[in-house]
């Protein structure tokens, strides 16, 4: 299985790499962007059999390892291989 993870900035939570991004495409004339926030994104290859498995351990893992859930919020998608 194939787990797609995004990680970002809670709403309210500063983001001074987003502001620097925004400042950056500002200066290139990007001037139309408004606002920036900066994330991460993970793709795990998993090797269990049932999407219930995979999402149990994604969520296990982003709330020990890879997110920080005092600050960040995350998702998923599962994704099974094509056959």
């Amino acid at each position: 299985m194939l787990v797609k993870v995004f990680v970002t900035l809670k709403e309210g939570v500063l983001d001074p790499q987003g502001k620097a991004v925004q400042n950056s495409l500002h200066s290139l004339g990007f001037g139309a962007v408004q606002d920036v926030r900066v994330g991460k994104y993970l793709e795990l290859h998993m090797d269990v059999s049932a999407a219930e498995d995979a999402e149990q351990q994604a969520r296990r893992m982003c709330d020990k390892l890879l997110a920080n859930p005092v600050i960040e919020d995350y998702r998923f998608e599962i994704l099974e291989p094509a056959e």
